[in-house]
């Protein structure tokens, strides 16, 4: 999505927070979370987002989680400029989660998942790479969250509007 790619660069050249687009395109206009992910040589470079909503509409959220991705996602080191060039990225507009009583309700392909124990939370976008299985997403989740195999947990699922 241009708005994430204009954000980064903004950004990353001169600590520049862009502004709202003018006039802000109806589909931006709701809130929503929302992960921007970039790549960079289709290997990960950042990814950061908010499974519900933080800004005002989903063009300030894909601003902010835009930035964040290039530069506070603890995984890597903070985008130089010297990559702009080299980055794709990809904004995934989320769905509200919705509880899930059976594993059966899910599918690694059509929703995401959340998973949550206590304070500790785990999400997982759907349709990635190599996650073919409700159980290896649900696996994933729970790492990603620090939540052991044996523990309970509460499942939700949500679907998301992939912009590339």
């Amino acid at each position: 999505m241009e708005l994430a790619r204009e954000s980064v660069e903004q950004f990353v050249r001169g600590g520049v927070i862009s502004s709202l687009p003018n006039p802000l395109p109806p589909e931006m206009t709701e809130t929503s979370g929302v992960f921007v992910c970039i790549k960079k040589r289709g290997d990960l470079r950042g990814c950061i987002g908010t499974f519900l909503p933080c800004c005002e509409n989903i063009a300030a959220e894909t601003i902010r989680n835009a930035i964040a991705a290039a530069t506070q996602d603890p995984r890597f080191i903070p985008v130089s400029e010297d990559e702009l060039t080299d980055l794709m990225y990809s904004v995934d507009v989320l769905s509200p989660p919705e509880k899930v009583e059976d594993i059966s309700e899910l599918d690694p392909k059509e929703f995401g998942v959340i998973v949550t124990s206590g304070q500790r939370k785990g999400l997982l976008l759907p349709d990635l790479e190599g996650v073919n299985s409700v159980e290896e997403q649900l696996r994933i989740a729970r790492l990603k969250a620090g939540i052991p195999p044996h523990e309970k947990v509460e499942i939700f699922r949500f679907r998301v509007k992939r912009y590339k």
